[in-house]
């Protein structure tokens, strides 16, 4: 009996948490790395918590409320073995907008709304369409972001007194320049001697963050000389209360006015969590479960919101400290949650002896490993004018205005110059023939024509931004009985493809000229026949090769030179 190969079939993603499926053969070795990991990572989540929560224009314990929730129902609900989530830099700008804007209550429904987008996507298991999303968006963005993290922290580096309250970055540099006279050398001196700490720190002893390191000598410094430095104390009132549930105000008004924050929100938290994923999928040799991971990320974002917290996602930094600390289930990030829990309970109160010089050196360096400049200048070195012009367009209306809008003319830029692209690359010609018997072997696409046959071959996609590529098609139309139109090189056409090829066959019909086709593709072929087209034309003219198409339309010249 003839064997047929076999391929294995598309298995679709489990809708399955991680955790659920790696406890099955878990060991006691295991929980000890994942405790120790679970550790380290929330020493090293503690002031990059608090950092990001200041430069996200909240109080302090609210970064380290959602490390705590969102970061213990993700790494619970999650797709990934080691995803660590919780507070990140690319929210810092939209968060401190929306803050100003719309106060905490609108802050936390946008965030709630985010969720449930988040939830929805993964529910229809729109993980994999992330990918859609130009690299030279998220470039762009991201780079912009880091400039407005830099920027915003520019004047607690230098120890400056602002008279106003700006929010956008432009208003800030003119504040900074404005305030240059309220320079502060001894802030100055600590946020250098913070940034020499965070850069210098000796690489050997990575399992103790340099964040931490460069709190603690910092905050001693201020404390035992008394230099005159602001600490988080002296600006903020720091509750260490744990996270309590509060539900915002709702009115369909409010609704309505941040849905386009909270798709932001929702989209930069899913990109963000599926890249850390990728990142850690490659470290660890796994594979995460998008769609799980994007329901999770759902999930902790409401209830970090609920809980007073602002927005999270899957953090790429802190993932990457889980993996080196032997961190390989989610029960490393769980534990994490539960530290941050406990030093939030215990050792806040320390957190005010923290010099605002040193938050600020923190979000500096925070901003340099995110921004992403060598690739920027890789993707500047070797990409088309077109996606150059797209990454700085995103980067400056970031920067200038909001992600919001960055991210919707980033999209419709790239939109648009994919589909010229697209259209540029669509061509119709018409075939040259001779007799076979003087046919190069090399050229086998040349075949015998009937004598009234007219031959046009279409590549590429059939769709409105290329509907003027076929206005030429019958220009001579003398002495033509049959028009062939060849498709095996179109995957795919839209309704205006499908209209041009109308408008070709009803002038054909008024001229007498019979319309064959030859190797219609699938979705094309669908396409015509839910529009009717097929019958109109006539299912016999649709043939599977141009040997029979050609074969077609010599009967066809037949039947005409007989009523002639």
């Amino acid at each position: 009996m003839e064997k047929t190969e076999s391929f294995p079939k598309k298995t679709e993603e489990k809708l399955k948490p991680k955790l659920f499926s790696v406890m099955k053969g878990y060991s006691k070795g295991q929980l000890v790395k994942d405790i120790v990991s679970g550790i380290i990572v929330a020493i090293i989540a503690l002031p990059l918590s608090i950092a990001l929560a200041l430069a996200s224009g909240v109080s302090p314990e609210q970064g380290l409320y959602t490390a705590i929730t969102a970061g213990f129902v993700v790494s619970f609900l999650g797709g990934s073995r080691v995803q660590i989530a919780g507070p990140t830099a690319a929210f810092a700008t939209i968060v401190a907008g929306i803050v100003a804007s719309e106060g905490m209550n609108g802050l936390a429904l946008s965030i709630i709304m985010a969720g449930i987008f988040l939830v929805i996507m993964g529910l229809c298991r729109f993980g994999s369409l992330i990918k859609y999303i130009p690299n030279t968006i998220t470039s762009g963005f991201t780079f912009g972001i880091a400039v407005t993290i830099v920027v915003g922290q520019i004047k607690d580096f230098c120890g400056m007194t602002f008279k106003g309250s700006p929010i956008e970055t432009t208003e800030k540099i003119t504040e900074i320049a404005k305030s240059i006279g309220t320079f502060n050398i001894q802030a100055f001196f600590i946020g250098i001697l913070s940034l020499a700490i965070l850069i210098l720190w000796p690489k050997k002893l990575g399992k103790i963050p340099p964040s931490l390191i460069s709190v603690i000598v910092c905050a001693t410094i201020v404390k035992l000389s008394g230099i005159h430095v602001n600490t988080i104390g002296d600006l903020y009132e720091i509750s260490s209360a744990p996270p309590s549930f509060s539900l915002p105000k709702v009115s369909l008004g409010r609704i309505r006015s941040l849905i386009p924050d909270a798709f932001t929100i929702a989209v930069l938290a899913g990109i963000e969590s599926l890249l850390s994923c990728v990142v850690a999928d490659g470290m660890i040799g796994s594979k995460h479960r998008s769609n799980m991971e994007l329901t999770a990320q759902g999930v902790g974002n409401m209830v970090s919101a609920l809980f007073g917290g602002i927005p999270a996602t899957g953090a790429i930094a802190r993932t990457a400290a889980n993996i080196k600390n032997g961190g390989r289930t989610p029960v490393a990030g769980m534990v994490h949650s539960v530290v941050l829990l406990v030093i939030l309970v215990l050792l806040m109160p320390y957190a005010t002896m923290i010099p605002m010089p040193t938050i600020a050196a923190i979000l500096f360096i925070v901003a340099y490993n995110m921004c992403g400049w060598r690739e920027i200048a890789n993707q500047v070195k070797i990409s088309p004018k077109s996606d150059i012009a797209v990454l700085f367009t995103t980067l400056i209306l970031t920067v200038v205005f909001d992600l919001v809008i960055a991210i919707g003319a980033g999209i419709v830029l790239a939109a648009l110059l994919f589909m010229k692209r697209m259209a540029d690359v669509t061509e119709v010609h018409g075939w040259v023939y001779v007799d076979d018997e003087d046919t190069d072997s090399d050229h086998i696409s040349l075949k015998k024509v009937p004598d009234n046959t007219r031959v046009y071959e279409i590549n590429g996609p059939m769709f409105f931004a290329a509907s003027d590529k076929f206005n030429y098609i019958l220009d001579d139309h003398s002495k033509i009985d049959v028009l062939c139109i060849r498709m095996r090189n179109v995957p795919a056409i839209d309704a205006s493809g499908v209209a041009m090829l109308d408008k070709i066959t009803e002038r054909c019909k008024k001229l007498n000229i019979e319309v064959v086709f030859s190797h219609v593709n699938e979705q094309p072929m669908h396409a015509m026949e839910k529009a009717g087209f097929v019958e109109r034309v006539g299912r016999e003219n649709f043939c599977d090769h141009i040997d029979s198409a050609l074969v077609r339309a010599a009967e066809i010249e037949k039947v005409a030179v007989g009523k002639k």
